[in-house]
């Protein structure tokens, strides 16, 4: 592998199917990708659906050091959700796999294919509470503010969330 590795954060979710069962194997496939190391992985946690309807969720956060580029780690996450059965008939449907890239090295990104950091993760309990686990001093790029993800955590305490044993 040629290059340094960047750390990138993955936040994982499934509410179909037996999710903490697609999680574990989530975090063994995210391991098996090219040029790509599992670093860290949260915790499971359970959480209501955010702005949608279905059952509860299983969320956690994986830390990559990764020599993928950010669309060739992306498609490779589109491609895990896919082995996994993930449809998208509408917006927010429930989920077999979900795999949202929510940082890349601090890299500062918008396009038509990939936003980042993530446009909503700052804002999501299910998102802050496993990458806090994993990286307690996780800063937000400058672009969004150079805010401590857990200078965040207030925003969101009306979201339940209960750490998996």
């Amino acid at each position: 592998m040629a290059g340094v590795p960047v750390r990138a954060y993955v936040a994982l979710g499934a509410n179909l199917g037996n999710p903490a069962m697609t999680l574990c194997a989530a975090f063994s496939e995210l391991a098996r990708l090219p040029e790509t190391r599992l670093a860290a992985r949260s915790s499971l946690y359970s959480t209501t659906p955010v702005d949608a309807d279905g059952p509860d969720y299983c969320n956690a956060v994986a830390a990559l050091d990764t020599r993928l580029e950010p669309l060739a780690l992306l498609h490779a996450l589109q491609a895990l959700e896919q082995v996994h059965g993930r449809e998208r008939p509408y917006l927010h449907a429930p989920r077999t796999l979900d795999l949202d890239l929510l940082d890349y090295g601090g890299l500062i990104l918008d396009s038509a294919e990939l936003t980042l950091p993530h446009p909503r993760m700052s804002g999501r309990a299910f998102v802050l509470v496993p990458l806090l686990e994993i990286a307690p001093d996780f800063i937000l790029p400058a672009a969004v503010g150079a805010i401590a993800a857990r200078d965040l955590l207030a925003a969101v305490t009306d979201q339940p969330i209960r750490k998996l044993t």
